[in-house]
């Protein structure tokens, strides 16, 4: 009867271990042939702003690398949420990829009591895509010459002045100059950054910090005016416009960083296809030029990096949205 039962518990071993043998030669068979199909891209915000522009570069290159088309699926609002929602909840194979930023993956958990997502459990990171910071911005005709102009006019009228922004990014490089200034300014939330711009062009509201792809083109039109960048660090793009903190602000820095992700479940031979392909992506002549007329950089890692980075990126964002006084809505 032992020897029954040894045999039976053998044969279910083997079976088993045969079952998962192809199991993984099927995922390493379909990994070797992905992309077999057009793939999409989700991107969080509206077509123009800085990460839709550099999905669209990394579109081109994989297009170029694979034959295969990929699709900008642009979902902005809820900063991010609907988006990242929607990858989410997609079928785990590869085909649709969340491109994204800080604001979905770091910064939203602290900023909303319920989000529409696990920005951990639901997804499979892929690659670092790239990292930048921000500039503030005021219309050409305002009569701020610098940032301590800003702050003074904003002492001198609490509750009045307003400063717009279309990402969690934005946002919180905005009440973080609020907290540090200890000035009182309304904020005012769009869907994305552009939308933003086009309020501020047009006398809605008095400033915002944005991601440099969306500010610099228009500093350079002459249709706003650069006061100061958000990095500790000037920008090539910017090289005469001092950081805010050189400006007078103490101790204010606030950056921002491009990643990839597809829903969690993602066989790990597809997830490592996707993260070589946007990899070559990133040093391809679309994407440098992007990072070039952003001022940001390439920045690319292991899915295994990029979890660990995006943790560290999430306790110290929910430091900065603490210390700004942002309540969770």
């Amino acid at each position: 009867m032992r020897s029954i039962r040894n045999l039976a518990t053998a044969t279910a071993t083997a079976t088993a271990t045969a079952v998962a043998a192809g199991l993984l030669a099927a995922t390493g068979a379909v990994a070797q042939t992905f992309p077999a199909k057009p793939i999409t891209f989700v991107v969080p915000f509206a077509a123009g702003s800085a990460t839709d522009q550099l999905a669209r570069a990394l579109g081109q290159s994989i297009t170029d690398q694979t034959k295969q088309a990929v699709v900008v699926d642009n979902k902005g609002g809820a900063s991010g949420q609907i988006a990242a929602a929607q990858v989410a909840r997609a079928p785990a194979d590869g085909y649709t990829v969340l491109i994204t930023t800080n604001t979905t993956h770091a910064a939203n958990e602290h900023l909303y009591k319920k989000l529409s997502y696990d920005p951990v459990k639901d997804f499979a990171p892929i690659t670092g895509l790239g990292k930048g910071g921000q500039v503030l911005v005021v219309r050409a005709d305002a009569p701020y010459k610098n940032v301590m102009d800003l702050v003074a006019a904003a002492k001198k009228t609490p509750g009045k002045l307003s400063f717009g922004s279309g990402s969690s990014s934005s946002r919180t490089a905005g009440e973080m100059f609020k907290q540090l200034t200890e000035t009182d300014i309304l904020h005012v939330p769009y869907k994305s950054n552009p939308n933003a711009i086009t309020d501020l062009l047009g006398g809605q509201i008095d400033f915002m910090i944005t991601d440099t792809s969306t500010g610099v083109p228009q500093v350079k039109g002459g249709k706003l005016k650069a006061l100061g960048v958000s990095t500790t660090q000037r920008n090539a793009l910017l090289p005469e416009v001092p950081t805010i903190a050189e400006a007078g602000v103490k101790g204010y820095d606030m950056g921002y960083w491009f990643a990839a992700y597809a829903p969690a479940g993602t066989p790990a031979p597809v997830v490592a296809r996707l993260r070589g392909r946007l990899g070559v992506g990133t040093e391809r002549a679309s994407a440098k030029n992007f990072y070039d007329g952003s001022g940001s950089v390439a920045w690319t890692t292991t899915p295994d990096e990029l979890g660990k980075f995006q943790a560290a990126e999430t306790a110290k964002w929910g430091k900065v949205i603490k210390a700004a006084g942002i309540e969770a809505e």
